[in-house]
């Protein structure tokens, strides 16, 4: 199996340039700010960091496609690039500091048959390589196919990440986006059951509470609607520390269109409620 040391090497020197990028317009006044046909915001930041990371990998990697939220799919073959130049534009455009680089490298096949990791799926594309930069909040998180999860400031600076052994549901923490899209879903009915059998809910969004799974402080999260890019790169660290990354229909890996992330041994439960009245 690749050990893909190197592209997660590449992978840190593109969050290095996009954090720059990106924290150079952080709370700028004069920062430029559209509505894209979806009715969500994309600004100046998103499309400028997209575009520098699209540089980057023509120059060190022209073999490989690269797919972004800003500017869609370029190229074809077995490996392919997804980024999120900044997952949490809201937060962005309005100076909270929960944002972050999201890149993944993905492969077809993912460099492997499925297994409890929650990654391989068989055929497709899994991902590989999946580094989550936060400049905002001075936190980065990686891991690559076989080497673990990690976090820190650098590849030469990091802890091990490790997912929770909370196994009770009545013990457990439960972070979520918001309620919106579970009740367009029917789903609500579940969720708030869920809400009401957690030891605590909070409410974070975005990438960091998959974070929080593959560090081990929140141990079940969900999402019920989302793209590749909000979820290849987040998928690798949360199984790569241990968890598991599914849709909330069980399929495992980022192709569900939604998330489930646990520290595996919550899972079965946690997609149980959502999926209750559904």
């Amino acid at each position: 199996m690749p050990d893909y040391l190197d592209d997660l090497r590449l992978a840190h020197v593109l969050a290095d340039a996009a954090d720059a990028a990106t924290m150079d317009r952080f709370k700028a006044l004069d920062l430029k700010v559209e509505t894209k046909p979806d009715m969500t915001p994309v600004s100046e930041a998103d499309k400028g960091a997209e575009e520098l990371i699209r540089g980057h990998l023509q120059r060190a990697r022209p073999r490989d496609a690269v797919l972004g939220e800003e500017y869609g799919v370029e190229g074809t073959g077995p490996r392919r690039w997804v980024i999120d130049p900044i997952d949490g534009t809201k937060n962005y455009v309005r100076g909270v500091p929960v944002w972050a680089t999201l890149i993944a490298l993905m492969e077809a096949g993912g460099g492997g048959a499925s297994g409890s990791s929650g990654v391989g799926s068989g055929g497709g594309f899994q991902p590989v390589v999946g580094v989550v930069s936060a400049p905002a909040l001075g936190r980065r998180w990686w891991a690559a196919k076989g080497h673990g999860a990690y976090a820190g400031r650098s590849l030469s600076s990091a802890t091990r990440l490790q997912v929770s052994r909370v196994s009770r549901i009545s013990d457990a923490s439960f972070a979520y986006s918001s309620l919106t899209g579970w009740e367009e879903q029917g789903r609500l009915d579940g969720f708030l059951d869920l809400t009401r059998e957690v030891w605590r809910t909070r409410a974070y969004g975005d990438f960091w509470p998959y974070m929080m799974v593959a560090e081990g402080s929140v141990d079940i999260c969900a999402e019920p609607e989302l793209s590749l890019w909000d979820m290849a790169a987040t998928a690798i660290v949360v199984t790569e520390s241990g968890g598991t990354f599914t849709g909330l229909d069980g399929r495992p890996g980022p192709h569900s269109g939604n998330a489930a992330a646990s520290n595996g041994l919550l899972h079965d439960e946690l997609l149980g409620y959502l999926n209750q009245r559904y």
